[in-house]
């Protein structure tokens, strides 16, 4: 920092904010930290009486926070064509989602930033839904000036890949498998399937069928082989998920050959979730087993795992044990999710 004549200030960086004070009219900041001065600036300053100004000298090795900022951007979306930085203020830059889909977060490398110090990164929760003009983070350099060799360190840090990703949404083709001898036989009125169509409106799919198997087990499995050699991306089944002997919707599922990833969830309410990939004909396929809650509760574990498997975000059994903490639904008379802390 060097101290100069205002006459002599074009082009430079103000290294700390100026006041305006216009009585009954004004008091507030004329010019931020961080300003570069131009010449129509001058009468300006000289206005206020700053016939001096204080501002940064360059040096090497030293970093101003807007130059330093956009380093931090790179670390954080690389060359994504899925995300956009705002326009560099005072060491600021936000990342904003350009389309819907998924946020990953490489957290490992988020924290080994974080950890730096000088510098910052807060972002939403990842594996969470993004919408387009979403904003994903907030960066920030902390002082003025910056070591360059601390931007070094924070690259280094990161990785060679971006903190920041966001899978987008893939068109899927469904097929559901609606259990319940009740059902079946009509004894009862479907009200699961009316729930299902209206959440998978929110994402690319089509319904390509329903089918109403009954309790009985070599039907379910055949129903569900059925809709994947039928050419379905996704196969939901509802019913029959409890412990209960009648129940036999997991054991259909099961007798696939489908690979179970997990019969049961740390998240109320849908704590008999099963989530399995079926490997047909080269291709992948999740089958889900849905608990009786999706059906009658506001929001349940089918809202944390739609979206993952509407982006093809694969989901292991580690993850769905880290649904624990915030898996607890509060039933809030005002449902604000996923702006709540429902499964994060």
């Amino acid at each position: 920092m060097k101290e100069i004549r205002t006459e002599d200030a074009v082009g430079h960086i103000l290294c700390h904010d100026i006041t305006q004070i216009i009585k009954d009219e004004k008091k507030g900041v004329l010019f931020k930290k961080g300003h570069v001065v131009k010449e129509e600036d001058i009468p300006l300053l000289l206005s206020v009486g700053k016939e001096h100004l204080f501002v940064w000298e360059k040096k090497p090795g030293i970093l101003h926070e807007n130059e330093a900022a956009e380093i931090l951007y790179k670390i954080c979306a690389g060359n994504s064509s899925k995300v956009y930085g705002t326009e560099i203020k005072e060491g600021k830059i936000e990342v904003v989602s350009k389309i819907d889909g998924i946020l990953k977060i490489r957290r490992d490398a988020l924290v080994a930033v974080n950890s730096l110090g000088e510098m910052m990164i807060a972002s939403r929760h990842g594996d969470f839904p993004i919408k387009k003009g979403d904003k994903v983070a907030g960066t920030r350099i902390i002082p003025l000036v910056i070591e360059k060799e601390k931007m070094d360190a924070a690259e280094k840090a990161a990785g060679n890949l971006p903190i920041f990703d966001i899978l987008p949404y893939q068109q899927k083709k469904v097929g559901i498998v609606t259990t319940g001898s009740e059902i079946k036989k009509g004894l009862i009125q479907d009200t699961f399937t009316p729930v299902l169509r209206e959440k998978l409106s929110g994402f690319p799919t089509e319904v390509t069928g329903q089918v109403m198997p009954g309790d009985d087990k070599e039907e379910i499995t055949k129903a569900i082989l059925s809709f994947a050699d039928a050419g379905a991306d996704l196969i939901i089944c509802t019913g029959g998920m409890s412990v209960d002997p009648d129940d036999r919707t997991p054991g259909g599922i099961r007798d696939t050959g489908a690979k179970i990833v997990t019969y049961g969830a740390p998240v109320l309410p849908g704590a008999m979730l099963l989530v399995a990939y079926l490997e047909r004909n080269g291709r992948s396929i999740p089958v889900l087993g849905l608990p009786g809650c999706v059906m009658y509760a506001k929001r349940t574990v089918f809202d944390l795992i739609l979206p993952r498997v509407m982006a093809d975000d694969e989901i292991k059994a580690e993850e769905i044990a880290r649904l624990g903490e915030g898996g607890l639904c509060l039933n809030c008379p005002v449902c604000t999710f996923p702006n709540c802390g429902f499964g994060k």
